[in-house]
């Protein structure tokens, strides 16, 4: 197999240089054990909530012992080692040339590669994730940015961050529309730096209504606080930034979401650490991140509408009370309200009582009950 070579090199700072050394490492060791005759393999830690444990250290939940082989012993694992090489090959190029691809990028160049080629993105993405294992090298240091957007932020808080035109500074009221300003899928400090700020708190918000609503009711100029969209699970530039934010500049963290399972992982992402990414939660996770989004018991405490659990639902519940990252009184007591009730509900179940009604009562109840106001 001829692997593809790059011409054009240009030079790279330390971080490069460190990033291209340790994938050329990975494939220089599956060489050195063919040219010993020994069967190529690599382990990998087994990527499941059974192998994540809670680190005392660090507060966040990282991959434990379990650990799983991929070799050459049969025509999948040999497939999948003929696309890691490739993947390699290539991340090694991009950075060369100081290029960037998406993921979705990647998983079409690899039409190319003939029997290398990935068969479905999940194919790429998982084995990118597998790399950043293998190289203890972060994607954003593989230069693969996410199809979809990052965070939007609002609030009192500035930003000096790269452009195509050199580094900008960007305050994110006053330099930005109500749509808030768009973070970046890097957001370490060499190209994004995070002003000093008097910000009193920052706020990670799931859905855009409610981060267009305390916008709209002046919510970070009341409260000197800045406002997060998380746009859903929030993706990784995002949870890097809101950890950034806590603990380089000591500003609480607050998650606010719906009150369904689904959004009690979004909070977990934040706070404990994803359990894809349990191998990076040292540098994604938040645990002082505190939830005051809508709970079962909120539900009742507010006479909230609702809407009946799915059995998807049901099952994400049931999941989550078997996941070690809700394994404390609060969660499991939401949870089983939850499920008793029968009872889901949204952020924008609040506006039964109006549209300030989560600026002027709700927000303040639990943050007041937080000291944050």
């Amino acid at each position: 197999m001829t692997i593809q070579r790059r011409s054009r090199t240009l030079t790279m700072n330390e971080r490069d240089t460190k990033t291209v050394g340790n994938l050329t490492s990975i494939v220089g060791q599956l060489y050195d054990q063919m040219d010993a005759g020994e069967v190529p393999e690599m382990s990998l830690p087994l990527r499941s909530k059974k192998n994540i444990e809670f680190n005392v250290n660090t507060g966040v939940w990282n991959y434990g012992n379990l650990q799983t082989v991929r070799s050459l012993k049969n025509l999948n694992a040999a497939h999948m080692m003929l696309r890691t090489v490739y993947t390699c090959d290539f991340i090694k190029g991009q950075i060369e040339e100081h290029k960037s691809s998406t993921l979705r990028e990647m998983y079409y160049i690899s039409e190319g590669w003939g029997k290398a080629k990935f068969h479905s993105q999940d194919e790429s993405n998982l084995l990118a994730e597998d790399l950043e294992v293998v190289s203890k090298c972060m994607r954003e240091d593989f230069k693969l940015r996410p199809e979809e957007s990052g965070a939007h932020v609002y609030g009192n808080v500035t930003f000096t961050t790269q452009t195509r035109k050199g580094m900008k500074s960007i305050h994110c009221m006053d330099d930005v529309a109500e749509t808030g300003f768009a973070v970046p899928y890097n957001v370490e400090n060499d190209i994004f730096k995070i002003e000093p700020t008097d910000a009193k708190f920052v706020m990670a918000i799931e859905t855009g209504g409610m981060f267009a609503r305390l916008i709209e009711n002046g919510f970070c100029e009341k409260n000197n606080c800045i406002l997060v969209h998380l746009s859903g699970q929030p993706a990784r530039s995002t949870r890097r930034l809101i950890k950034r934010l806590n603990e380089e500049y000591k500003i609480p963290a607050i998650v606010f979401t719906d009150g369904d399972p689904w959004s009690f992982r979004i909070h977990a992402s934040v706070a404990y650490g994803a359990i894809k990414t349990a191998h990076i939660s040292d540098y994604l996770a938040t645990p002082a991140a505190q939830f005051i989004g809508i709970t079962a018991s909120d539900i009742l405490n507010y006479d909230l509408p609702t809407d009946k659990l799915s059995d998807k639902d049901i099952g994400a519940l049931n999941a989550e009370l078997a996941d070690p990252r809700f394994k404390d009184e609060f969660w499991i007591s939401e949870i089983q309200t939850m499920l008793k009730m029968g009872k889901k509900s949204e952020q924008q179940a609040l506006a039964k009582y109006g549209l300030d009604y989560v600026t002027d009562k709700y927000l303040p109840d639990k943050l007041g009950d937080l000291g944050l106001i």
